[in-house]
C-alpha cells in the first residue's frame, strides 16, 4: 500500500501502478509478509516494543492478521526487551533511583511496551 501511494502521488495512474504492483507481487518480489516479518525484527532489535510496531504496521496499510504472528511475544521475552531498552536509554545502575520512576515509566511507553509490564519490570528492581 505505502508504495502504491507514493507512487500515485508522483502522478502514476492508479491503474498503471496496480499493474505493476500485482506483477511484482506475482514474481515475488513484493511481499508483505516478508515486510512484515523483517519489520518486527529489526525494531524488536531497536528497543521497540510490540504495542508502536503493531501501531506502524497498521500505518502502513497492513492487517491485525498479517501482523500477529510475528508479535506473539511471551512476558518473559517482553520483559528482557524492555530490560534491553532501559539499560541502553538510562543504564543499568539506575534502576534503583527512585525519583525517575516516572521518566523511565513514559520511555517505555512510548518505544511501545505494555503498561503491565512496564510496572512489572520497574517494580521488580525495588
Amino acid at each position: 500500500m505505502e508504495l502504491a501511494v507514493k507512487l500515485c502521488r508522483r502522478g502514476y495512474p492508479p491503474e498503471d501502478v496496480k499493474r505493476v504492483m500485482d506483477a511484482l507481487e506475482r514474481d515475488g518480489l513484493l511481499s508483505e509478509e516478508r515486510l512484515v516479518e523483517v519489520y518486527v525484527a529489526e525494531r524488536l532489535h531497536k528497543g521497540f516494543g510490540p504495542v508502536r510496531i503493531r501501531f506502524e504496521l497498521r500505518e502502513k496499510g497492513l492487517s491485525d492478521s498479517q501482523i500477529e504472528p510475528h508479535l506473539q511475544l511471551d512476558d518473559e521475552r517482553c520483559l528482557a526487551l524492555i530490560g534491553a531498552a532501559h539499560d541502553r536509554r538510562f543504564g543499568a545502575g539506575s534502576r534503583t533511583e527512585r525519583e525517575s520512576l516516572a521518566k523511565r515509566a513514559r520511555f517505555l511507553e512510548y518505544r511501545g511496551f505494555p503498561s503491565y509490564l512496564i510496572a512489572r519490570f520497574l517494580d521488580a528492581d525495588h
